[in-house]
């Protein structure tokens, strides 16, 4: 039994791993501001599967020194707290996501350093949006390795901020001898997630589709762009696998081998609707990079992991999903 910490464990991924670990017999801690996440999500047929009283911090990362007594009780931290959205707010609010998040990223570790003797090891998420501008701005992509990431060249301040992360967690494991490893995610969808203004593009197409033909079904960019998409479920069966045997080996690509254009992905969403949506694009609006995919071979061989879930299986669930949720838009 484990005293876990999981930063950003109210939001889509750290709720899905809380109630993992809570179930596999873990103590699980939870921080997080409910700027994106929920604590509702902590819930489980209406009951917290974690004492929300005595395990669960409202607390602004941004600012140094806060975790610092929390962690001197904890065997591990998964650092997942981070800032970000779809891509229109990723690409409209740069410099705020990325002074946010190197502040989180460096307030954590640097409690992290001074509990470093009683910690036993630190799970940090990063991302797919870390690697190199030119590998990713071409259709006839080759899937990505972990060795491509320098010389560094993210298109984006987020992919800059959490390349910047794993830069940081890796010297304090140098420096300290504490346990690390880096997990670098695909794009993640599954549920509970927002598919509001700040929503991804696959909870964002979906809610497009449940409200057609009341509303236009717009996707952005001309739907060539594609990504390497990833159900939660398998995400979270990765960053377990890696607290039983990453450590070392960063960083480690959770993502399948196979890109997924939007265009595919609005075809799939509009047949699990089983409505006639004419799908509209607009390349007026940014579509961020143009291709990836990720040769997993690193997680296979150290992991034991791969992706399973279907993407048509992982669609269909999450538009149930959102389809029966319309009423949590502004739940907090």
């Amino acid at each position: 039994m484990n005293k876990i910490l999981i930063t950003g464990g109210a939001g889509m991924i750290g709720s899905n791993l809380v109630k993992k670990l809570v179930k596999r017999g873990d103590i699980v801690f939870v921080v997080d501001n409910l700027w994106r996440g929920k604590l509702s999500n902590l819930y489980e047929n209406g009951i917290p599967v974690i004492n929300l009283e005595t395990n669960f911090f409202n607390l602004d990362l941004s600012i140094p020194d806060c975790l610092d007594e929390i962690l001197k009780e904890i065997d591990y931290v998964i650092h997942l707290a981070d800032i970000v959205a779809g891509i229109g707010y990723v690409f409209n609010n740069q410099g705020f996501i990325f002074r946010q998040n190197m502040l989180i990223n460096s307030n954590v570790f640097s409690s992290i350093r001074k509990n470093s003797n009683s910690i036993k090891g630190v799970v940090n998420v990063g991302t797919a949006c870390s690697f190199p501008l030119e590998l990713q701005n071409k259709l006839d992509l080759i899937p990505l390795e972990e060795e491509q990431l320098y010389p560094a060249n993210p298109e984006s301040a987020y992919g800059w901020s959490k390349l910047m992360g794993q830069y940081e967690i890796d010297l304090l494991s140098k420096e300290t001898g504490l346990p690390s490893v880096s997990l670098m995610f695909h794009n993640v969808y599954g549920s509970p997630c927002d598919f509001g203004e700040r929503s991804q593009v696959i909870p964002s197409l979906i809610q497009k589709a449940i409200l057609y033909p009341t509303n236009d079904f717009v996707v952005w960019g001309s739907g060539k762009q594609g990504r390497a998409f990833i159900h939660v479920d398998d995400v979270v069966e990765g960053i377990v696998l890696a607290l039983e045997k990453g450590w070392g080996n960063s960083p480690i690509q959770l993502g399948p081998n196979v890109c997924t254009s939007i265009k595919e992905i609005s075809e799939l969403i509009s047949e699990i609707s089983e409505k006639n949506i004419e799908i509209q694009f607009d390349i007026t609006k940014p579509e961020g990079d143009l291709a990836r995919a990720a040769n997993y071979t690193k997680a296979k061989e150290i992991l034991g992991w791969e992706p399973k879930v279907k993407l048509k299986d992982g669609l269909s669930s999450l538009y149930k999903w959102i389809a029966a949720n319309q009423n949590i838009l502004d739940e907090k």
